[in-house]
């Protein structure tokens, strides 16, 4: 077991030190592209301006025989490409593939001073972390980079969810982590065929009226997701990292995408993947606070003063832990807004 003094200190001679805390930058979407495919490259300088992360994928929508291909292109994008304020991440091959060594060696490397995240597939425990870590690490020291590469890990296995908590503070790399409903369900031998999103088989029943099963009852569809999502949340509060939403697979169900996405907004998610430029704004639209809100949180923040006591304000009572719930909307519009100068209007920032 490694003594907590020695948590912060490099994994490799030469390597840049750890981050003593995750930087908070706005995070609302995660767009995916395919670095293979010349459409979605020639598209990148308007993604840019309307993503706050773009992520070059390498695993599982890239066929076999394009792994290579991918990876150098994505080589070449970073290498042209300036992303300016928008973080650009990778996901990686899973820790059990033939090209995952290949991945590593080759993004540190070569365009490490450009990746902001690495996304790890598929992890199970701390020791897949702890293997990342030091491998980047060295390559971080070979490249002689001067600023460490965070680590996002993929939830998308049962273990992986028995073992979020270690998993969260595994590394002071750790950036944050990702809910990945689709390979979750086929471990877990789910009984559904969808990307994320609900199930219109998982719900409860409306009693019988007056003992009669056969009556008319009212039925409410429930969230598959909710107790994996809230332990996650739970999982990288505690850990001072990032929680994501991530994949929504039906793109032209936008109305249940957004459903969705605020849902595991309001549970405390910064974000969530986008497939499709069609989910960019709705991400960008739920994980931006209602202007309405951040009006009654700021107003909330001026009455309280220094945030104790007790006030009624509109005949609602107004304490400390409320004041703290405003001051987390507050910060988060301050912080979109100082990104969003569209935002910035609206929230009168």
């Amino acid at each position: 077991m490694r003594n907590p003094k020695d948590f912060f200190r490099p994994l490799a001679v030469g390597a840049p030190a750890p981050v003593h805390a995750i930087p908070v930058r706005p995070a609302r979407m995660i767009h995916f592209f395919d670095p293979t495919n010349e459409k979605m490259v020639s598209k990148l300088p308007d993604m840019i301006a309307r993503c706050d992360v773009l992520l070059g994928n390498l695993e599982d929508a890239i066929q076999a025989e394009n792994k290579e291909a991918a990876r150098s292109g994505l080589v070449e994008v970073a290498s042209h490409t300036d992303f300016g304020e928008t973080q650009l991440w990778t996901r990686v091959n899973s820790l059990d593939s033939p090209w995952v060594l290949d991945d590593l060696t080759t993004l540190v490397t070569a365009i490490g001073d450009k990746l902001d995240v690495i996304m790890v597939p598929k992890v199970e425990g701390a020791e897949d972390i702890h293997y990342v870590d030091r491998l980047v690490a060295q390559l971080e020291a070979r490249a002689q980079l001067k600023r460490p590469i965070l680590l996002h890990a993929l939830l998308e296995t049962a273990r992986g969810v028995a073992n979020v908590e270690e998993i969260a503070g595994a590394s002071p790399r750790m950036q944050g982590m990702s809910l990945g409903p689709a390979d979750l369900a086929a471990d877990r031998r789910m009984k559904t065929t969808r990307v994320g999103g609900g199930h219109p088989g998982y719900l409860v029943r409306q009693d019988p009226p007056d003992g009669d099963i056969e009556a008319d009852r009212v039925t409410y569809q429930q969230d598959l997701w909710h107790y994996t999502l809230a332990r996650m949340v739970d999982a990288c509060v505690a850990n001072g990292i990032l929680p994501f939403y991530g994949p929504f697979g039906d793109i032209r169900d936008t109305v249940g995408c957004e459903d969705q996405f605020r849902n595991a907004f309001l549970l405390g998610c910064v974000g969530a993947w986008s497939l499709h430029p069609v989910q960019i704004d709705i991400a960008k639209r739920v994980f931006s606070p209602e202007p309405a809100e951040v009006a009654w949180a700021t107003r909330v923040i001026q009455e309280m003063g220094d945030g104790t006591g007790a006030v009624m304000i509109d005949g609602k009572m107004q304490d400390d832990a409320t004041y703290k719930q405003c001051k987390v909307m507050v910060e988060l519009a301050t912080m979109l807004a100082a990104r969003d100068p569209e935002l910035a209007l609206t929230y009168g920032l």
